[in-house]
């Protein structure tokens, strides 16, 4: 096998595995896709999902703005807390919702950072006024 047909079964594997998330997340088949073109589009958060697809853990090398996929993680789960009491829009203990959107999130940090950097500073799922 070449090393392009490599790539191109690893690339229709990591799609594949998007697409999988996905579902198990119950989105649907566009945002799947639309997710995995912009991740095809970025060297770094291809490699982060090659990672995490080998592996099952994050990886954490790529950064938008000092930020790596934990980071967005754990601003989640501290932001979600807030939905607790509505739990259809809850992602804290949905791992392929989470991780998805952990990678959406980075996506859009790459085109608009500041904007997402302000709601990680003060956007905390904690009831105290900043």
């Amino acid at each position: 096998m070449s090393k392009q047909e490599q790539l191109e079964q690893a690339l229709n594997t990591l799609q594949d595995f998007v697409h999988t998330l996905a579902a198990q997340a119950n989105k649907d088949e566009t945002y799947g896709e639309t997710l995995w073109q912009g991740i095809l589009q970025s060297e770094g958060l291809l490699q982060e999902l090659a990672y995490y697809h080998d592996y099952g853990t994050l990886l954490c090398k790529y950064q938008v703005a000092g930020y790596t996929l934990a980071d967005v993680l754990v601003w989640q789960v501290d932001h979600f807390k807030l939905y607790m009491d509505r739990p259809d829009e809850m992602n804290r203990y949905r791992q392929p919702r989470l991780i998805l959107s952990a990678f959406d999130t980075l996506l859009q940090m790459e085109q608009s950072p500041e904007w997402f950097m302000d709601k990680m500073r003060y956007e905390t799922g904690q009831d105290i006024i900043n």
